[in-house]
């Protein structure tokens, strides 16, 4: 096609739009609700995912979790009646690995604050000032070398203050803000349900997904022996099984191989539970790369969910461009008719009405971009939620709506350019 006569189309097709401000209004709202939907949430959805595996990669690649159950089965079709029929972990099975499994450098025990069902979760008073219910965590001295966790001021809790039952706690950011927002909380005395413990330190900022700085912070950690004796190791029973917030968390010794920690992990675990050589494993080991893995499927999951309902509305949006097409060929027959009679082409009549619709769903995929960016602006701004958008999300907008553009329009083109000049010179 020449470079003068396609101007010359594509001039006609920006004056019809022009002129015809609702109509080509109403032809591009569906374009503008799916390309806002594709970009909005690309955007969120892509935020999170980031600060959700930049959250896994701080727990460390060689770290080990021992739990009773985790995602991971679940995700792997396991039946949770099943699940819960397992043994419940105990601190004595933290202290087995510690004694047992050569190849472990630190072990740690959390009690109460991995936030399952059967978590302690309560507030923390001081004076007359107290926080909002938040996870209350046992622990042992290991805690912030195994989950890499800075301490903002004062220290952790020693060995012995752990085998002491020293009434001693670290806060969070948190109940840190909540209960002393100017004042150096260092040696002062808060109360844990009826119990008095002194502060001895606090947690710098924990990665949350999502940024909102929530549950991650919400957390004070108190030595998981003075835990006991508070709240005794709590375990949720049901007609299905039983569920306890005991998670073991484990780390190798320098230079051994991650492969080997899990495998000494497992066998101790195993002569623990009593199982035979052809019985599966009644526990879950999970790492950085199993959590990572579990997370790939619910991303590529959630991705797919969004595509689907993004394509809804572009297909309403298509099928609205096919008809205002089709409206269009036969209110326009007479010109139509007009131009073939003065030596234009089918091939020209086509292009015409074709570039015509892409030009509608352009611009419908250029709103829906610049719509789809502000909501996705407007959530950061408004609650701190990061965003990220990839310039491929802007390419797979326009991409998309240029495609229902040529999809849905190419029908009534056709149907234009096969118009017999004299029958549609005749048409009223």
């Amino acid at each position: 096609m020449q470079t003068g006569l396609f101007q010359e189309i594509v001039a006609m097709a920006v004056s019809t739009v022009r002129t015809q401000k609702v109509r080509s209004g109403l032809t591009i709202l569906g374009i503008v609700i799916g390309i806002t939907s594709i970009v909005g949430m690309t955007s969120l959805i892509r935020g999170f995912d980031e600060s959700l595996r930049d959250m896994i990669r701080d727990i460390g690649p060689d770290t080990v979790f021992v739990s009773q159950f985790s995602g991971v089965s679940l995700m792997a079709g396991s039946d949770l009646n099943e699940l819960l029929q397992r043994p419940t972990l105990t601190p004595s099975d933290a202290r087995a690995i510690e004694q047992q499994a050569q190849s472990i450098a630190a072990v740690n025990l959390t009690l109460g604050g991995n936030g399952g069902p059967a978590s302690t979760r309560t507030r923390i008073h001081y004076r007359g000032e107290r926080t909002k219910r938040i996870a209350i965590s046992g622990s042992t001295e290991n805690f912030p070398d195994v989950y890499h966790v800075d301490i903002a001021s004062g220290r952790f809790y020693t060995e012995g203050e752990v085998n002491h039952r020293r009434r001693v706690v670290v806060l969070g950011q948190n109940p840190y803000l909540a209960l002393f927002p100017n004042v150096d909380p260092i040696g002062k005395t808060v109360r844990i349900g009826n119990q008095p413990y002194t502060v001895i330190g606090v947690l710098g900022p924990r990665p949350n997904a999502g940024g909102l700085n929530s549950d991650a912070d919400d957390i004070a950690v108190i030595p998981h022996t003075a835990y006991q004796k508070q709240f005794g190791v709590r375990v949720l029973r049901s007609r299905r099984g039983r569920f306890t917030s005991v998670m073991i968390a484990a780390v190798p010794r320098e230079g051994v191989p991650r492969d080997e920690a899990i495998q000494d992990i497992t066998e101790v675990m195993r002569i623990r539970h009593g199982l035979r050589l052809d019985e599966p494993n009644d526990f879950d080991i999970v790492t950085q790369d199993a959590a990572m893995r579990l997370w790939d499927q619910v991303s590529s999951a959630t991705y797919l969910a969004l595509v689907a309902i993004s394509s809804i509305a572009l297909l309403v949006g298509g099928i609205g461009v096919m008809a205002i097409m089709t409206i269009s060929v036969k209110e326009r027959t007479r010109e139509i008719g007009t131009r073939k009679a003065l030596g234009a082409r089918r091939k020209e009549i086509l292009w015409q009405f074709l570039l015509e619709a892409v030009f509608l769903t352009a611009i419908g995929g250029l709103l829906g971009i610049m719509f789809g960016s502000g909501i996705g602006f407007g959530v950061h701004f408004a609650t701190g939620f990061p965003i990220s958008m990839p310039w491929w999300s802007f390419a797979l907008g326009i991409g998309f709506s240029a495609a229902v553009g040529i999809i849905f329009g190419i029908m009534p083109a056709i149907r234009a350019s096969a118009l017999d000049p004299i029958e549609a010179l005749r048409y009223e």
